[in-house]
């Protein structure tokens, strides 16, 4: 029931009811804080300046004087955000549905991680390595082998072994189980873009994710421990025959600076991939002088097999000159119910309310508020009166 519902019978003698200022609903008389200014680089709200410019087609940025301009990329979808306040300093077509190749290992590992300890031992069964596309990426697994479990993810994160991820995604449920949560996942993490057909990733009909999307799961990501370690390491040995091992190297170039590709300064990882259909796809995250950014590129269209670290490269500088002088062009949590903020668990976290900025009584709206509340009791006296009077003039009519 609304202050309006309730002051009805006294309108004609209550002032703020004919000025129209008293709808404001019960909950709405607390005091307010004040709305952020949605231009502040970071701040709560700041990628609320724009809502829904990064669904609209071609590339979107607004920087403030000074800022370098965005270097110019061939890829067909692209997002640069800081991985800390979710703030989306610029993209392209950053909602444009596409396949994600191996990238959407993170939304594979996002969900079936904290479920697997990682010393856990597992003797690989053959129908767990069934049905592995051709010409997948292979870690070699091999069936009646005994694995622990971070062995595996190593082979998932670093070779991007798909016949580790059918394993795992056996462990987790099965494949078909594993699509399920991954697509539940996703829709937690306010994913909307991301279609799941196939956990690890390999071509299949509908299967599609965004530049924005894999933006989210890579930060959602670095808040797993495990995860982020994972996604950062540059060798490991992997459990061959008869007690034997071999070395095995992360194949995102800009973090080992394998096969003439510098290393980015500050690389954390993530996930590279490829497919025929999907192109070159990336997600990568580094950190600079106490920030973090992170960056997805999918399907360069020039520049060869390793277009794709280039780019993210010169995404990733201009990130760097440019977060903090840019109104930010959206939000990586935009698709969270609101008053939630992602985390590594599976329920988003309620956000707690800002507190008022201290000095100015509550924000702008204060002072109408509390007039609101004074102008209540004022409206609830007359409408006492005015149902004292009704009854007394219903009880002298109903006298015989």
């Amino acid at each position: 029931m609304t202050i309006r519902f309730l002051c009805r019978a006294a309108r004609s003698s209550c002032v703020l009811c004919v000025a129209g200022l008293l709808t404001l609903t019960p909950a709405a008389v607390s005091a307010r804080p004040t709305r952020p200014d949605p231009g502040t680089p970071g701040g709560p709200g700041a990628a609320a300046a724009r809502p829904g410019l990064l669904f609209r087609s071609g590339t979107q940025v607004h920087p403030r004087a000074g800022v370098p301009k965005v270097p110019e990329v061939s890829a067909l979808a692209w997002v640069v955000a800081d991985a800390d306040t979710g703030a989306v300093l610029a993209g392209h077509e950053a909602h444009r549905p596409l396949p994600p190749a191996s990238t959407l290992k993170t939304l594979f590992a996002l969900t079936v991680l904290p479920d697997l300890p990682g010393g856990t031992l597992h003797r690989v069964s053959p129908e767990e390595l069934a049905d592995i596309g051709p010409g997948s990426s292979l870690v070699g697994v091999v069936e009646g082998q005994t694995y622990r479990v971070s062995d595996l993810w190593n082979g998932v994160f670093l070779n991007s072994g798909n016949d580790a991820v059918h394993v795992l995604a056996s462990l987790g449920g099965g494949w078909n189980a594993t699509t399920r949560r991954m697509q539940a996942r996703a829709r937690a993490l306010g994913a909307l873009d991301t279609q799941v057909r196939s956990p690890d990733g390999y071509d299949a009909p509908g299967q599609v994710s965004s530049a924005f999307d894999l933006a989210v799961f890579g930060r959602a990501g670095l808040r797993d421990p495990d995860f982020a370690r994972y996604c950062s390491t540059v060798d490991a040995m992997f459990p061959g025959l008869d007690g034997a091992t071999y070395g095995i190297l992360n194949t995102n170039r800009l973090l080992t600076g394998a096969d003439g590709v510098e290393r980015y300064p500050g690389l954390i990882g993530v996930k590279n991939g490829y497919t025929s259909d999907a192109g070159n796809t990336l997600v990568t995250a580094a950190r600079q002088d106490g920030r973090t950014l992170v960056v997805t590129v999918m399907n360069p269209q020039e520049g060869g097999a390793h277009a794709v670290y280039e780019e993210a490269r010169a995404l990733l500088d201009w990130g760097f000159a440019a977060d903090g002088r840019v109104v930010p062009v959206g939000s990586l949590d935009a698709g969270l119910p609101r008053g939630t903020r992602p985390g590594a668990g599976s329920s988003p976290v309620p956000a707690a309310a800002p507190p008022a900025p201290a000095g100015n009584g509550g924000g702008p709206g204060a002072g109408l508020v509390a007039g609101g509340v004074a102008g209540l009791g004022a409206c609830a006296a007359a409408l006492a009166l005015r149902l004292r009077s009704r009854r007394a003039r219903q009880a002298r009519h109903a006298r015989p």
